[in-house]
């Protein structure tokens, strides 16, 4: 059996998909992106439904941990930018977990501003590759 990186870039089965919501797209590599209003931190309501539906799919169909990439596009403060994109994972986190995918399985990635300039947090399920 296959261990470490080699392991993780193993192709996937593909999940199924939820039902569609404005500003949540599916990203080529796998896994969802969630597109977020300049200064919101929570997504809206049609969003969370769509993660905790999210967090049902990856609670049932995956093992392993999964990746939330958060990211700002504003903001000269680096502190404050890293702190509204750490709020932002947490409320998609928070989704995921009522869909019921266990909080243990999800990791983090607060990364602020980023060149990309994008107020986005991406789902990444074990084994998808971030765009």
């Amino acid at each position: 059996p296959l261990a470490g990186p080699a392991a993780r870039a193993q192709p996937r089965a593909a999940l199924p998909e939820p039902v569609p919501a404005p500003g949540v797209v599916a990203l080529p590599g796998g896994g969802w992106r969630l597109l977020f209003a300049r200064e919101e931190e929570r997504p809206s309501p049609e969003q969370r439904l769509t993660l905790m539906e999210i967090g049902n799919i990856l609670a049932a169909y995956t093992q392993g941990r999964v990746t939330l990439w958060a990211e700002v596009a504003l903001g000269e403060d680096v502190s404050e930018a890293r702190r509204l994109s750490l709020r932002r994972a947490l409320a998609v986190r928070e989704a995921l977990v009522l869909g019921g995918l266990p909080e243990t399985r999800v990791d983090l990635r607060p990364l602020g501003r980023t060149e990309a300039r994008q107020d986005v947090v991406d789902i990444l399920p074990p084994g998808a590759a971030r765009p």
